[in-house]
């Protein structure tokens, strides 16, 4: 039995449509979606009910709290900025309820992983986990084995051995009993490691995939042309930047 992380979907229809079709070939039972509904794209409302039948687990992320009020978005950078106060114009008033509700943690499976947007530590703070010193000092704010997270969209897989050595490792891993997992899952809808393919993973009985799939990139920025998202958002998404 094997379930999905997905995360930072931020409005990319055409990004989330891929990857779901992806999951369905993978018989996946579950997904989780650790947050950033919205934000940067062109259909926010479509993806927003999309994960809602989708997905077992939905988490809110920065961006969706800054469309609903919830955090102060000044701090944003300005094309950031400039898509969140547009999304907030488009967005319907029953799809910001519904995304006011999400949480921010969850501990799913029988409470054996923990699923967060940013970090655990401080989790309605929106830290980054880029380091291993980062890491390190997140390990000890969660007590399962895996903690998934978003938010940079850059994947990685960290591994804390009993040492407390932490080894970094960028596709796939094969779990040990005696070892614990910081895993970021990437960007659906905004990666930004240099490959402009949306980002997943994949979790079976003791492996853990960071996977991707190519989409219609060029159709979600004729969008986002269309209806005057700043022009940096559109052309990052060719790159994956």
């Amino acid at each position: 039995m094997s379930y999905a992380v997905i995360s930072d979907v931020h409005s990319n229809l055409e990004a989330l449509n891929a990857v779901l079709e992806a999951l369905k070939k993978k018989s996946v039972t579950d997904i989780f979606f650790l947050g950033d509904a919205v934000g940067y794209g062109p259909d926010p409302d479509k993806c927003i009910e999309i994960l809602t039948r989708e997905c077992t687990v939905l988490l809110s992320g920065n961006h969706d709290w800054g469309v609903c009020g919830l955090t102060d978005v000044s701090f944003f950078n300005v094309y950031a900025r400039a898509a969140i106060e547009w999304t907030r114009t488009v967005m319907s008033k029953e799809h910001k309820e519904i995304l006011r509700a999400f949480p921010v943690i969850a501990r799913p499976q029988n409470g054996t992983v923990t699923l967060v947007h940013a970090s655990p530590f401080e989790p309605d703070k929106w830290h980054y986990i880029i380091s291993p010193t980062d890491a390190a000092v997140n390990f000890r704010f969660f007590y399962t084995a895996i903690c998934f997270i978003g938010h940079s969209h850059q994947p990685f897989i960290m591994e804390q051995i009993p040492s407390g050595k932490i080894n970094i490792y960028k596709n796939k891993i094969t779990l040990k009993p005696d070892c614990r997992y910081i895993v970021n899952v990437g960007s659906v809808g905004q990666p930004r490691d240099g490959d402009p393919q949306a980002g997943y993973a994949v979790v079976g009985d003791d492996t853990i995939s960071i996977e991707r799939i190519g989409y219609n990139i060029e159709a979600t920025q004729l969008k986002m042309k269309r209806f005057g998202l700043p022009h940096p958002l559109i052309e990052r998404l060719s790159v994956g930047l």
